[in-house]
Parts: C-alpha cells; structure tokens; sequence
C-alpha cells in the first residue's frame, strides 16, 4: 500500500496516517510493504517514497502525537498525464491500496485517480481519508482535525477576552475559514458569562456589511464598555466576493484565492471601526496558521477519531467487496455523543463543501446559536477554567457597561 498527506496540516492528521499503518500492519490484514509518499501527490511523481514497515511501533506512537503532517504536505490538483505517471510508479512497486489524508481538494485528487484507474483498467483501490479544520466536508457531522483547531480558537480567543478585560476597547480576531464559518463559530465557546467575547462573530455563510459591523460594535462598546470580535477569513459582500480579494490575486493549485497568510482583512476591518467610531483603541490579529499545528491543545476526541478513520480505510479498502470510496464521521442520534463511521463514494465529498446550517447562525448574523455550541462542544472539549474577583463583574476599559439583552 501507499499512504500520503495533502492539503493543509493539522493537529491530528499523524493519528490517520498512523492509525492506517498500524491497521495494515496487523496480520490478517493482507498488505505487504507499506510506503509513504513524501509531499503528496508530487512525492509519487518523483518517486520520494519511505518504508514505513520499518519504523518501530514507538516511532510511530510518537509521531501520531505530533502536529502537523509527518510525510509532508502538497496542493497539487493532478493532470491526466499526472495520474498515468502515478499509476507507472504504482505498477513499479506493486501496490495495489493507495490512501490519501486530506480535505475536499484532496478527495478531488482520489477521485480523479480513481476515475484514470477504472478507465485504464488499473486494478487498484483508491481511498481518501478525511482530514480539515475548516469541518467542510460533505456527508460528515465533522472532519478530523476540526475538534482540535477549534479548540485552538476557543482558548486564544477566551485569552484575548481577558486581554481585552483589562485594556478595553476592541479587539479584532481574523480565523480560518473559506466558505464555511464552523471554526469561526468555535470562538464562542469561549463565552461562559454574559458579558464575555467574543461579543459579535461573522461568519462566510452571511454577506458582510461595513454599515451593520459599525453599528454592531458601537451597540457592543454601549453595552460592555469594550468588544471582542471573532471574524471569518471567507467573509464576503453581497455580490459574493471575498473582502480580502481586494488585496490579492494569488491563487492555490485548485483554483481558490489565498486568503490565509495576510493581515490586510484584520487591518481594513481595525481601521473602519477608529474611522467610523472615533475609538482610539483597536487592535487586529490574524491566526492564520497558528490554528492548524499548535502542540498542547489537541481534543481527546478528535485525536481519537481521526485514528479510527485511517484504520476504517485500511479495512475497507482490503475487504472483499469495496472498491474505493471516503470514510465518512456520522453522529449518533440521542442526546449522549457518539459516531459511527461509513464509506460514502468519492463523488461525494470531492470538490464540493458544505457550510454552516442555518440553525447555527443566529437571525442578525452577527453570532451563533445554542444549536452550534451543543454540537461543537463535544468535539472540542472542557476548556481551561479562568475566574476573576467575585467583586470585579466586569474589568473593562471604557464606561460602565449596562445589561444586554441575551442572543
């Protein structure tokens, strides 16, 4: 078999890889040599392959507690003339399982090679393992990798609430998400009392007004005295374009705009609110990459799961009558978490993301809904408890803010 990793990285995404190898690597299975392509699809390509049966199964424990991707990373969407040289390689070596960790690009990938396969009469079982924080993935309850970068979020933000706390004024936070806000929406599990951040969240799912944002954060800063904002990278204008398109034209391989990697939209977004506001102290981080391997605050359960989708793959991909497909995380119905894993066909998942329901978001738009924080809280886990002098109720700078009405 063999296995690689594309796409953008995560804190879990080794559980998969390993979870697969070792799953393979258990008698019974049917799987000779295991290889490890380097960088994805162009490793393949250039033949960068490593034996992964002769890591010891310590290494490999280690490795699957690690961040980011271990065999290294692409964004390579591959050509016909691409996928007829990978099946040269794969004859080359005789495997017959080929694995790949990543989101919805990187199922577009399996299935193009899928398709080339059947179409050259290639025998050979192509399955995508999910994997992404942006939780997009179509016919999942949640991806891998997901659990982990909103937990991620949660706790900076409930850092940057108590920043904020004790200096006032408005503090702007910019969080992966191209079109679906579901790691955006995670900031608000950082609110445990009233009067917490984040205050206001926009998500990518709702067009973005400069006018409403304005309004929103004055009517925060009337309420509390000082405003914490949680905003999606992806957030867009009525006419559906990126508000950070203004300040780029790079692309991906697949076509996408690059939205991470720049500081323009917390920028543009700090310097509407002093314009429009007259207030004096605004302040703009973007997460950027931070969000995808920060060692230390991995979620139990999605380290979990993301190991049990790349052994279902390995089980699936050898049993007798499945061909290729993606492993797919459903919930359990009932009010006591739990999943169950399928394979769905590729087609499904390929290319195409879903974003967040509407039962997530709240009417104004401008933050989420119960409905999210009991689905999300889950997956993220039990958050690092902070308290404050039971007779300081609110620490922030600026007047003294009066009750708000509940959302």
């Amino acid at each position: 078999m063999l296995i690689a990793q594309s796409g953008g990285p995560s804190m879990v995404i080794n559980q998969s890889l390993v979870g697969a190898v070792l799953a393979a690597r258990r008698s019974g299975s049917g799987v000779g040599k295991i290889y490890g392509a380097l960088h994805g699809i162009r490793g393949i390509l250039d033949g960068a392959f490593i034996d992964l049966r002769k890591e010891t199964t310590a290494t490999l424990e280690a490795v699957a507690a690690t961040p980011s991707s271990a065999l290294g990373s692409v964004r390579h969407k591959p050509s016909a003339e691409d996928c007829l040289a990978v099946f040269r390689r794969l004859r080359q070596r005789d495997i017959r399982y080929f694995f790949y960790i990543g989101g919805n690009d990187s199922a577009e990938t399996v299935h193009i090679l899928h398709e080339e396969a059947v179409k050259n009469e290639c025998d050979i079982r192509c399955f995508h393992i999910p994997k992404t924080i942006d939780n997009d993935l179509c016919g999942n309850d949640h991806t891998p990798g997901y659990g982990s970068a909103a937990r991620f979020v949660a706790c900076a933000v409930k850092g940057d609430d108590l920043d904020n706390r004790a200096l006032g004024g408005v503090k702007i936070d910019v969080i992966m998400g191209r079109n679906a806000g579901f790691l955006t929406a995670a900031a608000a599990l950082a609110r445990t009392e009233e009067d917490d951040g984040p205050h206001l969240i926009y998500l990518p799912e709702r067009p973005f007004s400069v006018t409403r944002f304005v309004r929103d954060i004055k009517a925060a800063m009337r309420d509390y005295g000082r405003c914490v904002v949680a905003v999606s990278e992806g957030i867009t204008d009525r006419r559906g374009t990126p508000l950070v398109a203004a300040f780029t034209r790079e692309k991906d391989s697949h076509g996408n705009v690059q939205l991470s990697g720049t500081g323009a939209l917390g920028d543009l977004l700090a310097n509407v609110v002093k314009t429009r506001t007259g207030i004096t102290r605004v302040r703009a981080d973007t997460f950027g990459y931070l969000q995808r391997s920060f060692p230390g605050v991995v979620s139990p359960t999605d380290a979990l799961e993301a190991r049990k989708v790349g052994e279902e793959a390995v089980l699936a991909a050898v049993g007798k009558n499945m061909a290729s497909g993606s492993i797919a995380i459903r919930r359990k119905p009932g009010k006591r978490y739990g999943v169950r894993f399928e394979v769905v066909p590729l087609h499904c998942v390929a290319k195409v993301t879903r974003r967040m329901p509407d039962a997530f978001i709240s009417p104004e738009g401008n933050y989420v809904t119960q409905a999210f924080l009991e689905y999300a809280r889950p997956l993220v886990g039990a958050l690092p408890p902070c308290a404050r002098f039971s007779q300081l109720r609110r620490c922030g700078g600026g007047p003294t803010p009066g009750k708000r009405k509940k959302a």
